[in-house]
């Protein structure tokens, strides 16, 4: 029940991925940057949380998630550090995510072989 319940809502979360790429005009990064800002903004409301409690990895893994990552160090180190927290929660939280992309991503380009687009 666990995997039907993870692939419910990050399939859910593909679609309206899918939907605002297909009926809008908005670009990859914009559609990145709305799924970001949702995460960060669902889950200062306490909404991700429990998403994430019913829907686990389904919702966890998607890039919705790292905004609600963002959310939940910044709360925490609000609480903790004051003022400041709000500019190293995010960060603290989310820095395992962003070393993880950064390791992967350099891999990749070590090991892919490029190919120029042609421009016609």
């Amino acid at each position: 029940m666990e995997f039907l319940k993870a692939f419910i809502v990050g399939g859910l979360i593909c679609v309206a991925g899918q939907l605002l790429i297909d009926l809008t005009k908005l670009t990859p990064a914009r559609i990145m940057v709305i799924f970001v800002v949702a995460g960060v903004v669902l889950g200062a409301l306490g909404i991700y949380p429990r998403l994430v409690e019913w829907g686990g990895a389904g919702a966890s893994v998607p890039i919705i998630g790292f905004g609600n990552v963002l959310a939940k160090g910044v709360i925490e180190d609000v609480d903790k550090k004051g003022l400041i927290g709000a500019f190293s929660g995010g960060v603290r939280a989310g820095a395992v995510g962003i070393a993880a992309a950064v390791f992967f991503g350099y891999i990749m380009a070590v090991v892919s072989k490029p190919k120029a687009k042609n421009k016609t």
